[in-house]
């Protein structure tokens, strides 16, 4: 399958029947600056640009929101349960990116954009939700080309940052071992 545009990704994401329930799952909650993000979306293209017939399993489905009024980790840990409540076979993972800064050592988030922008990888820093019309909407901090060239490589601010973030990027890529599942992958390292 060729995936070269953002058309291409909505599309894929469209005729994913679980993709679709878990959106809608989400923009049920109605939180603000509110996205599903990271491994399941790069998974579903990854899996896509190697032909696989059988997807890859979810480990979890990431949410993310930013909200500077309630940044109590309990408060995710609520929504999670509700989300569980929905559908209990899901891994939910949700966190508040306003406060998120503070576990990764950065300066206060501005947003949710602002705050997957400093994932480490640009095939990671995705996002995707509903909006108001039920359109999907994608979040593309550096783009999709990385994404679909199967490029991994750290975003700009673990560059910017390579003091501090080279040791937590390459001991992601230690730990994730894309490339055993997903062998077209073209890694860069840090060091």
């Amino acid at each position: 399958m060729m995936i070269k545009n953002h058309k291409d990704i909505v599309d894929l994401i469209q005729n994913d029947d679980m993709m679709i329930e878990i959106l809608n799952i989400v923009k049920s909650l109605k939180l603000s600056d509110c996205w599903i993000c990271a491994g399941i979306i790069r998974n579903k293209i990854w899996d896509a640009l190697h032909g696989f017939e059988e997807p890859t399993e979810i480990t979890d489905v990431d949410v993310v929101y930013f909200n500077l009024t309630h940044i109590d980790e309990e408060i995710d840990k609520s929504i999670e349960e509700r989300l569980y409540s929905v559908n209990p076979n899901i891994n939910w993972s949700v966190k508040n990116q306003a406060r998120m800064h503070r576990r990764n050592g950065d300066h206060p988030y501005k947003s949710t954009e602002d705050a997957v922008s400093k994932f480490p990888e640009t095939a990671t820093a995705i996002a995707v939700r509903l909006n108001d019309e039920n359109n999907i909407d994608l979040l593309t901090p550096y783009g999709i080309e990385d994404l679909v060239n199967l490029i991994v490589r750290p975003t700009k601010h673990f560059i910017q940052n390579n003091f501090i973030k080279a040791e937590i990027y390459e001991d992601r890529l230690h730990k994730k071992n894309w490339e055993v599942r997903w062998h077209k992958l073209n890694i860069m390292h840090m060091t």
